[in-house]
């Protein structure tokens, strides 16, 4: 534009320069001492507003790296600050009108709520995020955040609704051509329809996601995959399958040698093993996994392997035992601020003292699982989701009425 209009000037000059040469030239003169002045004082200006800018950028970039570091340390305490890292890194990207570190942010902010199993406030921020991707043309996030928003939903027992996000996102995955995204996505689609028992649909997005990981070398979410295939086939009683598909998922797992994969796919060996009825190979697995995690510092991962093993033993009739790692798992779960992984292990622990005959510690755990899911659910001001939420948990109600009824015979 201006290079136009500089143009236009020069040609007046020269149509009009032998009539008007004095005036001309005390115009031009004026003019020029006018244009100099005019960016001397802006370049100023200018040069003040970058550094301010920069600034403000280096602020909001240091304020997301300290969130970053309070999520990484994994406590219910670091997360909280990690939040509040985030919020104040969002206002300087918000201020600077810089769309995709917001958007960014507000997906880091919904990703540690959803560690801290607040739903309304995880979907609050990812639905934030997603017309801020949508302005910026940013696809391939927002199908990230579909994915995001569809998990959360699939959480809630929304299945129908996760499936209608997770769609979307591979529509978006699959027109902009991200294949990793794609890939990932159809792994979720396999995952709902698993959980509707439609298995052979499940192995349908499967067995789509496998050759993409194997395409893009993406050899952790090909070994998740391989467990995910194995899981239909344990619930098909195809044993003999889900075998080959975990022995495979293994492979991998050492081959890279990432000692997270290996340790993530030894509890999922395990995790299939116990569906397939053999308590005894699946603790095999999970006690190979236990020590690894420990080592690499994955506390929320070490709480889960706690608590499988203490299923594991529970199932074996190992009462002392069983309890002994649901209290491990416990106590980690409330360090790391995991309150529904903290719900399962409670309800774990109340079914367990129900069959040793102890109603009183079984209604004092369910009660105390109870108390974290009335928390939990105070924090959903939206309606529809708040009755998903306590459809989910419907069941643990109705464990706590059974005892309370048991206690109340007990004392007549």
């Amino acid at each position: 534009m201006g290079s136009a209009n500089n143009q236009g000037i020069c040609w007046w000059f020269l149509a009009q320069f032998t009539r008007y040469s004095l005036t001309l030239f005390l115009s031009a003169v004026m003019f020029a001492d006018a244009v100099a002045a005019i960016p001397k004082n802006q370049g100023l200006q200018i040069e003040q507003q970058t550094t301010q800018q920069d600034t403000t950028r280096a602020a909001a970039e240091r304020l997301f790296q300290e969130g970053m570091q309070f999520y990484q340390q994994g406590t219910a305490e670091s997360l909280r600050q990690a939040i509040g890292k985030y919020q104040a890194a969002l206002k300087l990207w918000q201020k600077l009108d810089e769309q995709s570190q917001e958007a960014e942010t507000l997906n880091q902010i919904g990703l540690v709520y959803d560690d801290l199993g607040e739903t309304q406030e995880v979907l609050k921020y990812y639905n934030q995020a997603l017309p801020i991707l949508l302005a910026v043309e940013d696809r391939t996030g927002e199908a990230t955040t579909l994915n995001n928003i569809g998990k959360v939903y699939l959480s809630l027992g929304e299945r129908e609704e996760a499936l209608k996000h997770f769609n979307q996102a591979l529509l978006i995955s699959r027109a902009v051509g991200d294949k990793k995204v794609e890939a990932l996505t159809l792994n979720y689609l396999g995952v709902v329809y698993n959980s509707l028992e439609e298995q052979q649909e499940a192995l349908k997005y499967y067995n789509q996601a496998l050759p993409i990981l194997r395409a893009v070398e993406d050899r952790e979410q090909e070994a998740s995959t391989l467990k995910n295939i194995s899981l239909v086939y344990a619930a098909l009683g195809e044993k003999q399958a889900a075998i080959k598909y975990l022995n495979q998922a293994l492979s991998i797992g050492l081959a890279v040698e990432d000692k997270r994969i290996e340790a993530r796919t030894l509890n999922d060996i395990g995790f299939v093993y116990a569906s397939l009825g053999e308590p005894q190979e699946a603790l095999k697995y999970f006690d190979q996994a236990l020590p690894i995690l420990r080592a690499v510092g994955e506390k929320r991962r070490e709480a889960t392997i706690l608590h499988n093993i203490g299923g594991i033993h529970k199932s074996l009739g190992e009462q002392e035992e069983a309890l002994k790692y649901y209290n491990q798992a416990l106590s980690i779960r409330r360090a790391v601020g995991d309150r529904k992984g903290e719900i399962l292990t409670l309800s774990n622990m109340a079914s367990l003292e129900y069959r040793r005959g102890n109603l009183q510690p079984a209604q004092t755990h369910i009660q105390a699982a109870i108390e974290i899911i009335e928390d939990l659910r105070a924090k959903i001001t939206n309606a529809e989701l708040r009755d998903a939420y306590s459809a989910s948990v419907r069941g643990y109600y109705e464990f706590n009425t059974y005892l309370l009824m048991e206690l109340q015979k007990k004392d007549l």
